[in-house]
């Protein structure tokens, strides 16, 4: 992580995110304003997950300069937010695509293709290898556990909506479409 420093406005880091939103700063600061942080370094951390879930709402992502304020506010070390983001699957500290495809990777589904899925949604729209969001930022592909519906196994959600018994054509089929549309 890169080097930023700390004013009397927040935390300064050098992706911009902070300055280039001052909105969403204002909305995150207020939230954290809510928060009981005290110089009780044990009681903040217990406040840290709901208020990273909070950052992550108003960001769609955890940037470096979102961590550097919080640890800032919550007089932690930057490398114990980064823990908690980087154990939970539910934190990105990547910038996600506009529209998320997330492909049930379970045992039911991965038995009934999942990896083919991957594979022909990945190639549909040019993801470029060991990364999970387009250069682009029009999808965000990504694998999740299991999505409760082994009986419509593979399973694909295209941003939040459900296709049971997904193909890799229909799933190459159903991004194409929303790549043309968003490429007119």
């Amino acid at each position: 992580m890169s080097s930023s420093c700390t004013h009397a406005t927040g935390v300064i880091g050098s992706d911009g995110v902070l300055t280039a939103t001052p909105e969403r700063f204002e909305e995150l600061k207020s939230y954290l304003a809510t928060l009981n942080i005290t110089d009780d370094k044990e009681h903040n951390r217990g406040l840290l997950i709901p208020a990273l879930r909070k950052a992550q709402d108003i960001y769609t992502f955890l940037p470096e300069s979102v961590q550097l304020y919080v640890a800032d506010a919550f007089k932690l070390h930057l490398s114990e937010i980064y823990g908690v983001i980087s154990f939970y699957a539910y934190f990105t500290t990547e910038e996600p695509g506009k529209h998320k495809v997330s492909i049930c990777c379970g045992t039911a589904c991965h038995v009934k293709g999942a990896t083919s899925i991957w594979d022909a949604v990945a190639k549909t729209v040019n993801l470029p290898k060991d990364t999970h969001t387009t250069e682009d930022k029009l999808f965000t592909i990504e694998r999740v556990s299991c999505v409760g519906a082994c009986g419509l196994a593979p399973v694909v959600l295209v941003n939040e909506e459900v296709y049971g018994q997904a193909t890799p054509e229909q799933m190459a089929k159903i991004v194409k479409e929303i790549k043309d549309a968003e490429t007119k």
